[in-house]
């Protein structure tokens, strides 16, 4: 009992969410940082390869389920709702009023919902799509859902709501009060929080009495994460519990997480930043020493999910992260807080024989800022028939914008106005001023641009 689960039981929470953030509440008030410090693990040698695996029969497919994350506004863009309703790719689709298959720009939603329904004709499988949503993004999303009415499977609802957890002051630990906007007072409890939402909610419940024996869970701003049959086929046979793709560490990936084995005993555990001593950090942004990336695409046996809440009384105990910010994050000044968060992934070091497994670049395509949806909407990326999108070419490119004109979304777009510029061929491109570009701009290899400066319709820069 505390003030802060005093207040979650007053705001109507479920019990095993109440549970979950006590634990947390708890470990911190007892001086735990959620630190996983390098002496406590060993970096891993060898992963599985998904090109090694035989195809897919698809026989798996019909016990499948497909669960994406949906819960961020995009608010480091200047978004003001959901992240996955921005426009992301040219493509072609059944437009709203169009007799047939007409141009259009597709947003992520798009991509994801004809990724599922591509693999449902082909294989003739039911394979839902479900959502993680919050509250600010559901209203929005389940209204551009209703140009897909063929959605619907078995009766199950689109989407259930993710948790909330209380900030807590950081230099008492008590929930934190911010008359001027209430909601500010409250913060998602990570991606962790998947797995007692399923729960709570009853979507965990309705999915095993269906027959549904699979979940293939990503975030919806990686485009690259559709459910490959391959990789379904391989975790079945298994009989796996639980199985995190990861690829390759790159120097754009030094400050995300890497998978390793804890020395204690060879599991396989997932390492944050906000989970690494100030002292481990030159250990933790070796790529060639912490190889494997991890995508945050995740595969789940739904059985073994709700067998283990129940042995652990509703509470999965992932490692704890604590992230530091202020009580309004668009106020430095405002009290400062500590939030209390998971991380999905995290869940590899939960299960006995849980698995990892190597996958290409391709699938790990995420959108976190503007430099991100310039490749991803560039012809770096390219968009197949089936609504998989695939490198272009053996590497992404870096993209390094000018945060004071390129970082908010509406910025960013009035320097692109004609679209995204060709970056197949690009190996980094750095951009420092007010930089407008014109239609049909190239850029080739490693450039810099600096100064304010119009770019030429059709201009080559190399």
């Amino acid at each position: 009992m505390s003030a802060a689960t005093d207040k979650m039981r007053a705001e109507g929470l479920p019990d095993d969410a109440i549970d979950t953030f006590a634990r947390y509440e708890q470990a911190l008030r007892e001086g735990d940082q959620g630190e996983l410090p390098e002496s406590a693990i060993e970096p891993l040698d060898d992963l599985p390869d998904v090109d090694e695996l035989p195809d897919s029969t698809g026989e798996a497919l019909d016990e499948a389920v497909v669960l994406k994350l949906n819960g961020g506004l995009g608010t480091s863009m200047g978004m003001t709702k959901a992240k996955s309703l921005l426009e992301v790719k040219e493509g072609r689709a059944e437009a709203p009023g169009s007799a047939g298959r007409a141009p259009m720009r597709l947003t992520f939603l798009d991509v994801i919902v004809r990724q599922v329904l591509h693999l449902r004709e082909r294989h003739g499988a039911r394979l839902p799509l479900l959502l993680m949503n919050s509250f600010a993004t559901r209203d929005d999303t389940l209204a551009a859902l209703e140009r897909y009415p063929d959605l619907l499977v078995d009766g199950l609802p689109l989407d259930f709501m993710q948790g909330k957890v209380p900030k807590l002051l950081a230099d008492s630990g008590e929930p934190a009060e911010w008359p001027a906007d209430r909601a500010l007072e409250w913060a998602p409890p990570g991606h962790g929080d998947v797995y007692s939402s399923l729960r709570t909610s009853g979507m965990l419940e309705r999915l095993l009495e269906a027959g549904y024996r699979y979940l293939f869970l990503s975030n919806s701003d990686n485009l690259g994460a559709v459910l490959e049959p391959r990789i379904l086929d391989w975790f079945a046979s298994e009989e796996l519990p639980f199985l995190s793709e990861s690829t390759d560490r790159t120097e754009a990936d030094r400050k995300g997480g890497h998978l390793a084995r804890r020395r204690e005993d060879g599991g396989l555990v997932l390492r944050e930043t906000a989970q690494t001593p100030d002292e481990d950090v030159e250990a933790f942004e070796d790529i060639s020493r912490h190889r494997y990336f991890n995508c945050n695409n995740i595969w789940v046996n739904l059985r073994a999910l709700d067998r283990t809440l129940d042995e652990r009384d509703g509470v999965l105990g992932l490692p704890m992260i604590v992230n530091r910010k202020t009580v309004d994050p668009g106020d430095s000044s405002s009290p400062a807080v500590v939030q209390l968060e998971t991380a999905m992934g995290a869940a590899i070091g939960v299960f006995e024989g849980a698995a990892a497994i190597r996958v290409p670049r391709s699938r790990f395509a995420p959108v976190k800022t503007t430099n991100d949806l310039l490749v991803v909407r560039s012809d770096a990326y390219e968009l197949a028939d089936d609504f998989t999108v695939h490198l272009a070419s053996d590497r992404a490119p870096l993209v390094d914008l000018d945060a004071d004109y390129f970082k908010l979304l509406a910025g960013f777009e009035e320097r692109f106005p004609r679209g995204a510029p060709s970056l197949v061929d690009c190996k980094r491109l750095t951009v420092r001023g007010d930089v407008r570009f014109g239609a049909d701009v190239v850029v080739r290899g490693d450039v810099t641009i600096e100064g304010s400066r119009e770019i030429a319709d059709g201009e080559l820069l190399e």
